[in-house]
């Protein structure tokens, strides 16, 4: 889920901020605002109350450069609702081939001058023409015929049945249909159907149309880099370089304010965290995705006001290079900022930096020390970590069997409701293809069709990650979203019992959503909150102990 700037929407409603892209670890969550509850204790008890005036002093603010004061950490995180990276790979640090049937003459441009930046407004039909052509590639109007045979060697359909079942398809302009039809030949290693249907899908996607056909075409780039074998190399396949860390923090920060995803995780997660510490004297928070930090803040503001006076906080912030350069710097501009905005508070503060992937961390790097309450929070980074069916070493697992050695009093877990870690490959295209499609309609009544930003929003923050569901395999995968089902089975394997939210979160959550559109719905089941577009849950968030 970056560097801000304030926008205005056509609507006239006040916007919020963003989150992580490709460079950045999958979608971190920025703090919320239009708080009108308290996340700690309800009126009659004691506890620190999260006001909408402070939140918007303080995490609604234009933001400074990236080492500037504290009111420049507008951002979420850099973690999953974005493009995210194979862990320690670099755009160039594997060779990667060079033709992804795309025009040869764009196999070393960006199509987007530079970063793929849309800075005039007259240049945008301009701009969107470049970056589909660099994208799809010219139509091919000699297609390489293959015999396709069943199992046992018996021809299944002519070429000319497959053809004719072509036109018929495209003449419905299904364009789900078409894209489903096309991974389903991809799947059996149909290639002549699917160069046929590949031909009819570059005339029916585009970056500008409806969301649908913004989100087929990033799906047909991943069909092309999956045949191309180019999964790993996501940015070339793309074919747009990668933006400055400024202009990648703005795009997730735009992302943030128009929809309600990093806002309703970290409040959620702040909720749970406040109402668990409220009776302790030292906190010590392990963040294993802190990005810029931004979900400290108004946790930090809150037990400010704690009656009797703030605890002591420690914040452990664990982040990788892919963060840092989204964030423009490593983890010592996050400690900074939190530093003065705790002192301007007067709350005991200490902040720790551990600059590593979560699959590195070891006991030694989280500096426990007795007397502490310990919460250790997972907003949408855990998918990120191989699990059994990548690595002996299941990550995945590990960090929660380590993080249950600590006996914390809360574990916070955000993460996308999606099904795409150990799913056979056209299951996992089927379940891409629901999940953005809902992402991609909000995104639409939030912004304007024509604004300038949005394709750089939906390219830069989303693009990346579709293609790495769709077109990586193995270790090059990052990208393994679970259901929460699994989840749950897998806290509950490493000992953890569920911990109950507050219904003054959800309170605050569904106060949160009434300066959304009225299709997002909110949905307390098991447990844990679902946050969905048209009943459809797109984030889920949950707490243990």
């Amino acid at each position: 889920m970056q560097t801000s700037q304030k926008h205005e929407i056509s609507d006239g409603r006040q916007k919020f901020f963003d989150q992580p892209v490709q460079e950045v670890a999958s979608f971190d969550w920025p703090p919320l605002q239009n708080i009108d509850h308290s996340l700690c204790s309800d009126d009659s008890s004691e506890g620190a109350h999260l006001s909408v005036e402070t939140f918007d002093q303080y995490c609604n603010l234009e933001s400074s450069s990236g080492t500037g004061g504290y009111p420049a950490v507008n951002s979420p995180s850099t973690a999953s609702f974005s493009p995210q990276k194979s862990p320690g790979s670099r755009p160039n640090s594997q060779s990667c081939p060079s033709d992804l049937n795309h025009s040869p003459e764009n196999t070393s441009q960006s199509p987007v001058n530079g970063s793929c930046v849309i800075d005039d407004e007259n240049d945008l039909k301009h701009k969107i023409r470049e970056l589909e052509s660099a994208m799809l590639g010219p139509d091919s109007d000699n297609l390489e015929v293959y015999n396709i045979t069943s199992p046992s060697g018996d021809q299944i359909l002519s070429e000319s049945e497959k053809w004719n079942y072509v036109v018929e398809m495209l003449s419905r302009g299904d364009l789900k249909e078409v894209l489903c039809t096309c991974a389903k030949a991809i799947e059996n290693n149909d290639m002549y159907t699917t160069e046929c249907l590949m031909t009819g899908l570059r005339q029916m996607v585009s970056v500008s149309g409806e969301p649908v056909q913004r989100l087929g075409a990033y799906m047909l780039e991943g069909l092309v880099a999956k045949l191309a074998s180019t999964g790993s190399c996501i940015y070339k396949a793309l074919r747009c370089k990668e933006p400055a860390s400024a202009e990648l923090f703005s795009y997730m920060h735009l992302l943030y304010e128009i929809c309600p995803y990093f806002k309703f995780g970290y409040m959620s997660a702040n909720g749970a965290i406040a109402e668990a510490m409220k009776d302790e004297s030292e906190v010590h928070i392990i963040d294993f995705q802190i990005a810029q930090g931004t979900q400290w803040i108004i946790l930090i503001i809150a037990l400010a006001s704690r009656p009797g006076g703030p605890p002591k906080v420690r914040i452990t912030g664990i982040d990788d290079t892919t963060s840092a350069y989204a964030r423009g710097g490593g983890l010592e501009i996050v400690g900074q900022r939190l530093s003065k905005l705790a002192e301007a508070y007067k709350v005991p503060f200490e902040f720790q930096a551990a600059a590593m992937s979560g699959s590195d961390v070891q006991l030694e790097n989280l500096g426990v020390r007795p007397g502490e309450a310990i919460a250790v929070n997972f907003a949408l980074m855990l998918h990120h970590m191989p699990d059994e069916s990548v690595s002996t070493q299941n990550h995945r697992d590990r960090l929660l069997r380590l993080v249950k050695s600590l006996s914390p009093k809360v574990v916070t877990l955000v993460e996308q409701e999606a099904n795409t870690n150990t799913a056979p490959f056209f299951n996992r295209f089927l379940e891409t293809m629901n999940h953005y499609a809902a992402i991609f309609e909000s995104v639409d009544v939030a912004l304007p069709r024509d604004h300038k930003d949005r394709i750089n929003v939906e390219q830069h923050c989303l693009a990346r990650e579709i293609v790495n569901i769709i077109a990586c395999e193995g270790p090059e995968r990052v990208e393994r979203h679970e259901l929460l089902g699994k989840w749950r089975y897998r806290f509950l394997m490493a000992g953890f019992t569920p911990y109950t939210l507050s219904p003054v979160v959800n309170a605050t959550i569904k106060s949160l959503l009434e300066s959304y559109n009225d299709k997002y719905t909110l949905e307390e089941r098991d447990g844990a909150l679902f946050l969905g577009w048209k009943n459809q849950a797109i984030i889920t968030s949950c707490a243990w102990s």
